[in-house]
């Protein structure tokens, strides 16, 4: 090869080299980037307090429902959780199930049109349950569940909405309140929502649901699904480290490229 060839595949050589090192330089940081994103995003699908089985309660059933409460706070334990129970349509039975460490109280209050329930007319029902720590309650980066028989669920419609205070022993109250609206972002503050499911026509409840006649026998304790949102955070972040880690692999590349 003539030494003027030599000369003019310098600069092509030397530009193509920048433009690696640039590279190299910048897709680690695109990885981390992703990372970073990704954890933004998926906090908020196990942050808030929700209720559980979804879309596996009966109407005109009963079914054994859990709160689940975590605690999303790095230097506060939640030492009380309040529910408040639905008055559009009102729960004539519901049953705590005894949680260790945790005191449970639940208020009635006066219906303002009774109830019939197995032949009987029902003129108070439970308005809201009280559960507060005896010890150290639900510590940072732990969750809690709180499972109740409830029933019966109404047949006349398609969800159940809670409204829940948690308490912090810094005395900071978070209320999940908020209704969610079908088509609209979700509210930063969400109050839990039970979706109910129509009743199998054999007359038994849909399963993961205690059983529909008497209430007697509702204690069980149903099988807590996982919510979609921790299913995707997991996805998203899984490909936000292996963005990561391919820029960190370019990195390396362009390295010993550039040593050799």
């Amino acid at each position: 090869m003539s030494k003027i060839s030599k000369m003019t595949q310098m600069p092509q050589q030397q530009s193509d080299v920048s433009r690696t090192r640039r590279l190299a330089r910048r897709l680690p940081l695109v990885g981390a980037a992703a990372a970073g994103s990704v954890v933004l995003l998926a906090a908020p699908a196990f942050a808030h307090v929700s209720v559980q089985p979804a879309g596996a309660a009966p109407k005109g059933g009963y079914a054994t429902v859990n709160f689940k409460v975590p605690n999303e706070r790095d230097d506060a334990s939640t030492v009380k959780l309040e529910v408040t129970l639905p008055t559009d349509h009102p729960l004539a039975s519901v049953m705590p199930q005894p949680v260790p460490g945790w005191k449970v109280d639940v208020k009635k209050s006066k219906l303002a049109k009774p109830l019939e329930m197995h032949g009987e007319k029902i003129n108070e029902a439970p308005s809201k349950i009280t559960w507060t720590a005896e010890d150290k309650g639900v510590e940072p980066g732990q969750f809690q569940q709180f499972p109740v028989s409830v029933g019966m669920l109404p047949e006349d419609a398609d969800q159940v909405v809670f409204k829940a205070l948690q308490t912090y022993d810094d005395k900071e109250v978070v209320r999940w309140i908020e209704p969610t609206k079908e088509g609209a972002p979700e509210p930063e503050n969400p109050a839990p929502v039970l979706k109910l499911t129509a009743a199998e026509e054999d007359g038994h409840s849909a399963a993961g649901a205690d059983d529909k006649s008497g209430g007697k026998d509702h204690l069980k304790n149903a099988a807590a699904t996982a919510p979609a949102g921790d299913t995707t955070a997991r996805v998203l972040g899984a490909i936000g480290i292996v963005v990561g880690i391919i820029g960190v692999g370019f990195g390396v590349f362009a390295g010993r490229r550039r040593s050799a």
